[in-house]
């Protein structure tokens, strides 16, 4: 679970004093206060993700506590915890936009439970308000939605990636948002204000794909009345992105590697080389080296195309990511008189456990669905495909390698970022804690 501010307001001391712990041991910043004045007040000097507050407390009660917390910063989370538990309450709590409810004394495996899903939820909401935001504002931000560890260090990259001028190949199974990473990598870069062209390998044929990529002189062949510019020429001074080049046809492979070695190229039916200033970025769901190796794919080729390679993880490898993606889908679809703005609990869960073989871009399908199906404002569990629901997958073990992660990030946390002391309670020499801290992106 990610660190998060919590905001703790209850009357007994010995229940707040419990709250705080188990939160704290939990990694996240606490705060608690005994009334719900304190509380509000603790909230206009500074914002929280997630208020968790007694529903009977002195002088101002819970409900009202959790009005005008929801008033002052609607994005903040509110869990409701009571002993004086009525459906009532229960009802009243949620309809006034509480995230959930729970009853004392509560289990602490049910409370790490639902702040949990309460902190997912602000996630979802605070990344929509983002780019509302963004959108309002007219302003370009790398279009990739996620806020994993996994997708943080994959926007670092792409962002440093954008400031080269080098080709750039990306690999990652279908549906991973490939064409994405290509366009943030364009949006960020120097060549910004200029043409990113797009052209996906495996629909042409060899000769579509010359008149594609390199236009055509007037008479050139049968029917060209007037010569033509193609991809590489509108796009002088962008980037190219070439998606799937591991269908590229061999003879098309020769004629790709003398623009990027010559930076000129000839139409179809010219004898006038025309210089070209082009960025490459180049994706594929294959593995070019072993097409390499099958003569299939030109080995000088993938030397040029492969300068920097990146990696489009599977949705199965950045999870935690769902609960924002589909928050961004909903914005991105919902047509007039389309009402879903948010998704049941359980829907969520089984996408959760869903192995999602499409990656992202069958959740994006699923929710479409979803928006065309539906008829209220939750997306609930019976809109989801027959496939998914009855396809789901147990929470997998953890790869060695991801608690080798995990445990050294935790280590490093509690010695204060302290290498020399973490090296010594992982029991490591420090060159080989620092190897580690570099290959898993814990800088």
């Amino acid at each position: 679970m990610t660190a998060a501010s919590i905001l703790v307001v209850e009357d007994e001391r010995i229940a707040r004093e419990n709250l705080t712990h188990i939160l704290t041991n939990s990694g996240h910043r606490v705060s608690a206060m005994a009334s719900a004045e304190e509380g509000l007040r603790e909230l206009e000097a500074e914002e929280y993700d997630l208020v968790i507050t007694d529903l009977m407390l002195p002088g101002m009660d819970g409900i009202q506590m959790l009005e005008r917390a929801r008033a002052k910063h609607p994005p903040t989370m509110v869990i409701v915890v009571t002993g004086h538990a009525t459906v009532t309450n229960a009802v009243e709590a949620m309809q006034k936009g509480a995230h959930s409810y729970i009853e004392k004394p509560f289990k602490l495996d049910e409370l790490r439970l639902q702040v949990e899903r309460a902190l997912e939820q602000h996630a979802l909401s605070a990344e929509v308000l983002r780019l509302r935001r963004l959108l309002d504002e007219g302003k370009s931000d790398i279009p990739l939605v996620g806020q994993s560890e996994t997708f943080v260090q994959l926007k670092k990259t792409v962002r440093q990636l954008a400031q080269m001028n080098c080709n750039v190949l990306i690999q990652g199974e279908t549906g991973t948002g490939k064409e994405l990473v290509a366009r943030g990598i364009h949006q960020l870069s120097p060549r910004s204000e200029e043409r990113f062209m797009a052209i996906n390998c495996g629909t042409f044929t060899a000769e579509l794909m010359d008149k594609e990529l390199f236009g055509h002189e007037k008479e050139a062949f049968t029917g060209a009345n007037r010569g033509q510019k193609g991809i590489l020429e509108v796009a002088d001074g962008g980037t190219v992105f070439f998606d799937e080049i591991g269908e590229l046809p061999l003879n098309m492979q020769v004629k790709l590697l003398r623009v990027l070695q010559e930076r000129t190229f000839l139409r179809v039916g010219g004898t006038r080389e025309i210089p070209v200033d082009i960025r490459v970025v180049a994706a594929t769901n294959c593995d070019l080296r072993e097409m390499v190796d099958r003569g299939e794919f030109r080995q000088d080729l993938f030397y040029r195309l492969n300068v920097v390679t990146l990696h489009a993880p599977p949705l199965r490898e950045h999870r935690e990511d769902i609960p924002i993606l589909i928050g961004h889908f909903l914005e991105k679809h919902r047509q007039p008189g389309q009402t879903i703005a948010s998704i049941a609990q359980d829907a969520l869960d089984i996408l959760m456990r869903y192995p999602f073989p499409g990656n992202v871009r069958e959740l994006e399908n699923i929710v479409e669905r979803a928006l065309a199906l539906g008829q209220g404002t939750v997306f609930t569990k019976d809109l989801l495909p027959v496939e998914v629901s009855e396809n789901q997958i147990e929470d997998p073990l953890p790869t060695l390698e991801n608690m080798e992660k995990a445990h050294i990030r935790k280590v490093l946390a509690a010695s204060s970022g302290n290498k020399t002391q973490a090296a010594r309670i992982l029991g490591i020499d420090r060159v080989s804690l620092w190897r580690k801290i570099k290959r898993y992106g814990l800088e």
